[in-house]
């Protein structure tokens, strides 16, 4: 039996400008990506067996651990891009990254799995086939392989990384639901202004050079989202410097603690992060 543990931090989007929709569905996007310091944990098992089979658990009852959850999708398609038969994976999921909150929680994961197994099976597979199926299992994969800082394209999976900034965030984020990616660029389709401001590459200079000015970041599917849930004009509001990352609804707070009151029934609220550079790591 082989055993390994990976850590899988979470990733903020400091800027996402969201361009057009391609025939394919998905939409083209600006944005520059952070690795922060909220990791999920992946302990995984790998041993001989009569037959294949990938078993799930964990820490949290807001995922399935089942055929749906990225990081079994991500251990099957890895057997079946090496050719690998007759393995037992067994993998333990520690999750601290909130579900559906714009973290690349599942992502990160699904990531990580990938990288583990490779690590396990002697790295059996090159990094550009790694990042070949990060690309095909999601779009924000690639990103959180690498961690780091990145200028992220295409529907979010090319990735040119720059020198990250290190400073302090905290994360605020509703308790009572989580937004999908769906529904955030479903909602943006239908909005008549979809001009962005081109913040991307004015704040990926200011990093290059050592600098961070929270005064640009920016999420185009903010304004999509954010008036069909009272709990985040209510965020917005308080700290109106806040950005929502992601598809939403957590919001990142440039500020190493959240010093306005919010209901602890309704909200959670994660603080003392730091921006880091690196991605998947083993423990």
């Amino acid at each position: 039996m082989k055993k390994i543990k990976v850590k899988c931090p979470a990733k903020i989007n400091l800027t996402l400008e969201v361009l057009n929709k391609r025939e394919d569905g998905f939409h083209n996007i600006k944005s520059i990506m952070q690795a922060i310091s909220l990791y999920d944990y992946l302990t995984i098992e790998v041993q001989d067996s009569d037959t294949q089979s990938i078993t799930l658990d964990g820490n949290s009852k807001e995922i399935p651990y089942n055929e749906k959850n990225l990081v079994h999708k991500a251990a099957a398609l890895f057997l079946q891009k090496t050719g690998i038969q007759n393995q037992k994976i067994s993998v333990h999921i520690e999750k601290n990254i909130p579900v559906e909150a714009g973290l690349a929680g599942g992502s990160t994961d699904a990531a990580g799995t990938f990288y583990a197994l490779n690590e396990v099976y002697n790295n059996i597979l090159t990094p550009k086939e790694i990042n070949e199926l990060c690309a095909s299992l999601g779009s924000d994969l690639n990103f959180c392989l690498c961690g780091g800082t990145a200028i992220c394209t295409g529907r979010g999976e090319k990735i040119q990384k720059i020198p990250t900034v290190e400073f302090w965030v905290s994360l605020i984020k509703p308790i009572e639901f989580g937004i999908s990616a769906k529904e955030a660029y479903s909602k943006f389709s239908s909005l008549k202004n979809k001009s962005v401001p081109n913040n991307t590459e004015k704040l990926a200079q200011m990093i290059t050079e050592g600098h961070f000015d929270k005064q640009l970041a920016y999420n185009s599917l903010e304004n999509a989202v954010i008036n069909d849930y009272p709990e985040l004009t209510l965020i917005k509001s308080k700290y109106q410097n806040s950005l929502m990352s992601g598809s939403g609804p957590t919001f990142i707070v440039f500020e190493d603690e959240i010093n306005i009151e919010f209901p602890p029934d309704k909200f959670i609220k994660i603080e003392k992060l730091k921006t880091v550079n690196s991605g998947i790591e083993i423990v």
